[in-house]
């Protein structure tokens, strides 16, 4: 009986060790952010005053007290970056508006000066944080070319041991977390197109749709925003022509919930916002298709069916109010998302009222994605760069400008998707938005093509922030490209 029990798979761990392990990591994240947080408060005070000044003293001591919790926590203590993400002790920390900041600003000093990890040991004290501080402020806005070695040098000169530096690794973990970031995020992105088609037929021929499940579709959106947003907003840039209704409606809401987590909006609320945003356009389900499809111009007639699509959009949501349970907001959003904020724009406002912001977040995304995408009458879309100029820079546009400054700030200058010309002559794609806040007009873009012209896939990414001399960028836009223009399709480099 011993030996066949010896031979058999070990027993599941008990649910009190599950309960354990989440709570421990629960732990592990809220230190974490914690100590970075600390991090960041310690490096501003560093600039800004000599070690004697006593801020410096109270922010290098509150640093201390935060290392030494996950130290009597863990027995351990390691930072380590991966593209843009943060580890402690390997539990990746969530980014959210409130540590925006302190993170962007600690990936890009460690990102310039060459450090991917950093081990701290337990007797680490407060000359010993202000001598690395210190050097790894001053060898980052050096200009120069730092590695590790240069950080790790400079520390055994002050002789501070407490500290093992190592290159940013390259760990089957972190391709295997990216890996399967990207996977969910398709899934999520064309499951989410389908259940949109769906509702909107479900709708068109009178019937009741399933609410429960755009609902799921909606929390899967926001938990993927949550959790890792660049796959999902990489994926706006598939806009399927057959199926622009459908695609657009998803891309709202994707823009919209990473939107208002940057403006703070609370987890349920981004429900609410991105079942809002979803269902902004229903009332287009009752415009007839020869109206949508139309390729040559519109006119007066497909414009009146046009411009009623709102108010057309609160009466189907009223229909399905009465079988399921439908937020109020979603159908305020339906009916202002083209109002402008000294409500011109469409259905006119019959009495004085105050703009919801689900509906000025959700006008930004649907005003965004609509003009940067072909659409039956409108086939030659504009470059998202020039639509974001046009949305900052002309109030006739309508747009609340605090909103637009927020969504620029979530896509930068140059929206992920964009096609650039760099000085190098090269073609690139926006990938992702710069880590520093700073550094917003020089994005992360993967190189399409080479400087003669070769088309490369999938390319490479390069960070438009890395520097050949002091002051003097490898790589610089000097223009945006219509993609068509050199047979590039951007959603290629992003599936």
């Amino acid at each position: 009986m011993t030996d066949a029990r010896a031979g058999a798979a070990a027993p599941p761990p008990a649910s009190g060790d599950a309960v354990a392990d989440v709570a421990s990591e629960s732990f592990v994240r809220r230190a974490g952010r914690v100590l970075i947080v600390s991090v960041y408060g310690a490096m501003r005070v560093i600039r800004l005053y000599p070690p004697e000044n006593e801020a410096v003293r109270n922010a290098l001591n509150d640093l201390v007290a935060a290392a030494r919790t996950l130290i009597e926590h863990d027995r351990e203590l390691e930072l380590r970056t991966s593209g843009e993400f943060i580890f402690v002790n390997s539990t990746r920390l969530r980014l959210d508006l409130d540590n925006y900041a302190s993170f962007s600003h600690l990936l890009s000093v460690l990102r310039k000066c060459g450090v991917g990890t950093v081990d701290i040991a337990e007797g680490a004290t407060a000359r010993d944080w202000l001598v690395l501080l210190s050097q790894l402020l001053a060898l980052s806005q050096s200009g120069e070319d730092v590695t590790v070695h240069d950080v790790a040098e400079k520390l055994d000169a002050a002789g501070v041991t407490t500290f093992t530096l190592g290159q940013p690794p390259v760990t089957d973990d972190d391709s295997d977390f990216m890996r399967r970031a990207k996977e969910a995020a398709k899934r999520t992105y064309s499951h989410s197109v389908a259940v949109t088609r769906e509702v909107m037929a479900s709708v068109r021929m009178g019937q009741a749709p399933n609410i429960k499940k755009i609902k799921r579709v909606v929390q899967t959106i926001v938990d993927q925003i949550l959790n890792e947003e660049t796959s999902l907003i990489g994926l706006t840039t598939i806009r399927d022509y057959d199926e622009y209704t459908f695609t657009h409606s998803v891309n709202v809401c994707i823009f919209s919930v990473a939107l208002g987590r940057r403006l703070g909006l609370t987890k349920l609320q981004l429900y609410d916002l991105g079942l809002a945003a979803l269902f902004h356009d229903i009332g287009k389900s009752r415009v007839p298709l020869g109206v949508l499809n139309k390729i040559e111009g519109l006119n007066d007639d497909d414009w009146r069916w046009l411009a009623a699509h709102p108010w057309l959009g609160v009466l189907a949501l009223f229909q399905i109010r009465a079988l399921q349970d439908m937020p109020y907001r979603a159908m305020v959003v339906a009916y202002e998302h083209h109002m402008k904020t000294d409500l011109s724009g469409y259905p006119r406002s019959v009495r004085p009222r105050t703009q919801s912001i689900f509906s000025k977040v959700v006008a930004v995304a649907d005003g965004f994605d609509a003009a940067t995408t072909r659409r039956a009458y409108q086939t030659v879309p504009l470059s998202p760069a020039a639509v974001l100029a046009g949305m900052r820079d002309n109030p006739r546009r309508g747009f609340d400008p605090v909103i637009v400054k927020g969504f620029i700030n979530l896509v930068g200058i140059y929206p992920v998707g964009t096609l650039v010309v760099l000085d190098t002559f090269e073609l690139a794609i926006v990938h992702s938005v710069s880590p520093n806040p700073a550094a917003i007009s020089r994005p992360v873009v993967r190189i399409v093509s080479d400087d003669r012209g070769n088309v490369l896939y999938p390319g490479e990414l390069a960070d438009l922030t890395e520097q050949s001399a002091p002051n003097v960028f490898r790589r610089t836009i000097i223009k945006t490209e219509n993609p068509e223009r050199y047979g590039i399709n951007v959603g290629d480099y992003f599936v």
